[in-house]
């Protein structure tokens, strides 16, 4: 019996490394960041081994890149639910519960982050990306909050935060006691009890 042979793609330097990405990030969902070997990788790519290191310097910089572009992608998605809303406390409730819908309620997305966590312990590359990613989560909430109620809303974007990090969690997991649209009506509620 003649050996399988991995089928390779030709594609543009920017589709490849781009290809790249979306590979290493779906390796760091299934395989966690303990699987995201360059083999790994370039298999879920379609490419020889060699070729990760023409884009990236290793695996820890296409990590990161991938870090980068999964946070492109959520804020991207919070934006255009915010841009669907009309009023500042419409597109506040829509920044916040857009967590809870797809893209980024979403079991592979989950698996993704929880990859991106475990490094941010123990890389430091890793740790300065995921405080500059929350970070501009919170400004942004900060700024919708401050819409509404003008003043110092970080305290109040931190507990939104955390509210709405817990409910994506369980939504993400799966099998959650409620539902998306329950957690929607749980942070609209939160937000109108606090008066914003």
């Amino acid at each position: 019996m003649k050996p399988s042979r991995q089928t390779f793609q030709r594609l543009g330097p920017d589709a490849r490394r781009h290809a790249l990405i979306d590979a290493c990030a779906r390796v760091l969902a299934t395989k966690g960041a303990s699987g995201a070997s360059v083999r790994a990788i370039c298999a879920e790519a379609g490419v020889s081994p060699g070729l990760l290191t023409h884009y990236f310097s290793g695996v820890n910089d296409l990590v990161a890149a991938t870090y980068e572009a999964t946070g492109r992608a959520v804020d991207a998605a919070l934006e255009a639910a915010v841009n669907g809303a009309e009023s500042p406390s419409a597109r506040l409730i829509a920044y916040l519960t857009a967590s809870f819908r797809a893209p980024i309620s979403d079991p592979a997305l989950l698996a993704t982050w929880l990859a991106f966590w475990s490094l941010a312990r123990t890389d430091p590359a890793i740790a300065a990306l995921h405080t500059r990613i929350y970070g501009g989560y919170r400004m942004r909430l900060e700024q919708l909050i401050a819409d509404c109620v003008p003043g110092d809303q970080r305290l109040a974007a931190i507990g939104l935060t955390a509210l709405v990090d817990g409910l994506w969690l369980e939504l993400s997991l799966g099998d959650a006691p409620f539902s998306a649209d329950d957690a929607a009506a749980i942070v609209a509620h939160w937000v109108e009890l606090s008066g914003i």
